[in-house]
């Protein structure tokens, strides 16, 4: 049996409780109101932007746009969007994080005919945003540019040369290319420098616990052993998994010289630790380096991101997306459309990557190229490698996945895959025994 709804939005909430009309011109049609309720951004002047670029659009189609910005604080947009869709009124359009387009697909407006296009002009999206915001082959949302984030590795300069003997600078530069070393940059590798930056009291800074920074990094390594623990239809593939026995074992291992209390750590708590210069590195979007830099913290010149290590199965970096999506209960469906490929016009999405100081990532893999990243600093490029590059040979990763999103989700909030590690690590089970946990819990919200 499939998972219900109600078990999935109360995954995906914590517990908080038409189809579309043709694309056509607005400009000339009488004067009507588009109402936005987008994610308040982390970054101030993110906002501004959207405000700005909306606005804009506006004026231009004899459209006004009325802009909220609705804070993730408090889980306050999920509890919007759970009572905009109970009531069918409210905004337009409305911002939905990753696991959302799916929980909410049958009431939202498809927008193929404008994925379409945009594919048809920019290119291919990243895999993980097609798998979140496709539902049975329908595109129900559309991947945006502000608040999508990646987590690849943001690391000190000076600790990872003095104490690991590793010059991430020179491996990963601010270019086109990979340099010397970039082949090597493996788990293996990563596991030698991870004990040698623990010995020199500087461990990387990786949390454990069940928020989305430590599920989204232990579902990327898993996705480079090729550790599945569910398939696309969602059942479980836990038993005789000897590629995720694999990546358990390495995991143990790297637990070791990993800080003591990374069990109990939050989304801040590896933001903290580099920016104190407690920790070598994190895995973590440019918003650690951001405020180092704002707050004028010691060090904070010497931050620098580069792609996460790779396993065999290849190198994978954690995804974390919002997606923009229009009520079918919305009156003005056309004009929403039309202002959401305005914003996904290049221009628009350089202009939100741009004040969002690098932060905000588009999925379109063609716009991976923007300005803002080869100029951001200090020290200048820190954030060249923060979205996907060629020579990266990189996949953006959703841990869960491929399972159905209703399945995924549920996996995910629970952080099944962290919790998995801290049985054996923490609680003394042996690996069998957490394994069988973690397929019992599986097959669990399979069932539904």
């Amino acid at each position: 049996m499939r998972t219900t709804r109600r078990t999935f939005l109360g995954s995906v909430a914590g517990g908080a409780a038409a189809s579309a009309l043709p694309l056509v011109a607005v400009h000339g049609q009488p004067r009507v109101t588009l109402r936005c309720g987008f994610w308040d951004h982390w970054v101030p002047a993110g906002n501004g932007a959207l405000r700005e670029l909306c606005a804009a659009w506006g004026a231009r189609e004899r459209v006004e746009v009325q802009v909220d910005f609705i804070t993730s604080v408090g889980r306050q947009n999920e509890l919007t969007i759970a009572a905009q869709a109970q009531s069918r009124s409210g905004h337009d359009i409305l911002s939905f994080p990753t696991w959302f387009p799916a929980a909410y697909a049958d009431q939202l407006v498809p927008v193929d005919d404008v994925m379409g296009r945009l594919i048809a002009q920019y290119g291919p999206v990243n895999n993980a945003a097609e798998y979140l915001a496709k539902r049975d082959g329908r595109w129900v949302a559309i991947p945006a540019v502000s608040g999508t984030q990646m987590k690849p590795s943001l690391g000190r300069i000076d600790l990872l040369k003095q104490h690991a003997g590793i010059d991430v600078r020179e491996m990963w530069p601010a270019e086109d290319r990979a340099g010397p070393g970039a082949e090597q940059w493996t788990w293996d590798t990563f596991l030698a420098a991870a004990e040698k930056c623990h010995a020199a009291g500087v461990p990387f800074g990786l949390p454990m616990g069940t928020t989305s920074d430590a599920v989204d990094w232990v579902g990327a390594l898993f996705a480079s052993f090729g550790a599945s623990m569910l398939d696309a239809e969602g059942r479980p593939t836990v038993r005789g998994n000897a590629k995720l026995r694999a990546a358990v074992e390495y995991m143990l291992r790297l637990a070791r010289f990993l800080p003591q209390d990374v069990w109990a750590w939050d989304d801040a708590s590896n933001n903290r630790a580099i920016q104190a210069g407690r920790s070598a590195l994190i895995f973590n979007p440019p918003s650690a380096w951001a405020v180092a830099r704002r707050d004028n913290m010691p060090g904070h010149d010497q931050h620098w991101t580069f792609p996460m290590p790779a396993g065999p199965e290849g190198r994978f970096v954690p995804y974390l997306p919002y997606f923009w999506g229009i009520w079918n209960f919305s009156r003005h469906q056309s004009a929403a459309k039309s202002l959401l490929e305005f914003l996904s016009q290049r221009e628009s999405a350089e202009k939100q990557s741009a004040t969002s100081a690098g932060y905000d990532i588009p999925p379109f893999l063609s716009m991976n190229d923007f300005t803002v990243w080869k100029t951001e600093g200090p020290p200048v490029g820190v954030v060249f490698n923060y979205p996907l590059k060629a020579h990266h040979n990189a996949r953006a990763s959703v841990a869960f996945a491929p399972a159905p999103p209703e399945i995924a989700v549920q996996a995910y909030t629970q952080g099944v895959n962290t919790k998995l590690i801290a049985r054996i690590a923490q609680a003394g089970e042996t690996i069998d025994q957490a394994l069988a946990w973690a397929e019992r819990e599986l097959r669990t919200f399979a069932r539904g």
